[in-house]
C-alpha cells in the first residue's frame, strides 16, 4: 500500500519515518510523496585519468572519483552526458516495515535531468542519506543549488517487519552514510585464493 500525504504525516508524527532536518511541510509534501533537497558535496569521475574500471579487479573506486563541495549560494554545472553522484541534504530513516523508493521530479526530466539510475528501492531500516545518480540527458548544460527540491520519496509499507532490517544486515555497504557514496560493487565479489 502506498501512502497517501495523511499516512506520510502520522508516520512522521509516530516516528516510523524520520527526516532530518525536518522538512518544510508546506513545500515539499505532496499527495503521496514527500520531496527531499539537494546536498553540498559532489563526486565526479576522473575520466580523462582512467580509460575504464574493471568490476572484476580490486580497487578503490574513490581514487576514480573526486569529491567536489559547493557552498550554497552558487550552483554546480552538470554538462551533457555527464554523470555524477550527489546526495540529499535530508537524512532518512525507515521503520522494520516500510520501505521507501525515490523518484525523480517531473520538473527535472522535463529539462534531461536524471536522478537516478536503478537504485530507487530503500529497503526497511534504511538509515542516512540518499546517494543521487545524477546525469544529464539533454544537450544544455544544467545548474543545479544546492538546497533545491532534487528528487521525490514514496513510501509503503510491508505485510510484516523485515526479519533483517538493512541496517542489522551482515554486509551492507551503504547504511549510515552521510555523503554520496561510491559504488562498493567490489565487496560483492568473491575473494579468489
Amino acid at each position: 500500500m502506498l501512502l497517501s500525504d495523511q499516512d506520510i504525516l502520522a508516520y512522521l508524527e509516530d516516528g516510523k519515518i524520520k527526516i532530518s532536518p525536518a522538512p518544510d511541510l508546506e513545500t515539499q509534501l505532496g499527495s503521496c510523496s514527500i520531496d527531499f533537497r539537494l546536498g553540498n558535496i559532489f563526486r565526479i569521475f576522473e575520466h580523462s585519468k582512467y580509460s575504464h574500471i574493471d568490476l572484476r579487479s580490486s580497487f578503490d573506486i574513490n581514487e576514480l572519483m573526486r569529491k567536489v563541495e559547493i557552498p550554497d549560494s552558487e550552483a554546480f554545472t552538470i554538462q551533457p552526458g555527464d554523470f555524477v553522484l550527489a546526495a540529499t541534504r535530508e537524512t532518512l530513516e525507515l521503520d522494520d516495515d516500510i520501505m521507501g523508493r525515490l523518484e525523480g521530479r517531473s520538473s527535472l526530466a522535463r529539462i534531461g535531468i536524471i536522478v537516478h539510475s536503478t537504485a530507487g528501492l530503500f529497503d526497511p531500516g534504511w538509515i542516512g542519506t540518499a546517494t543521487l545518480e545524477l546525469g544529464n540527458l539533454g544537450r544544455m548544460p544544467v545548474k543545479l543549488y544546492p538546497g533545491d527540491r532534487i528528487c521525490a520519496f514514496t513510501f509503503q509499507k510491508l505485510s510484516s517487519s523485515a526479519q533483517t532490517p538493512y541496517r542489522n544486515k551482515v554486509g551492507n555497504k551503504y547504511a549510515g552514510q552521510i555523503e554520496p557514496e561510491a559504488s562498493r560493487f567490489t565487496r560483492d565479489l568473491p575473494t579468489l585464493a
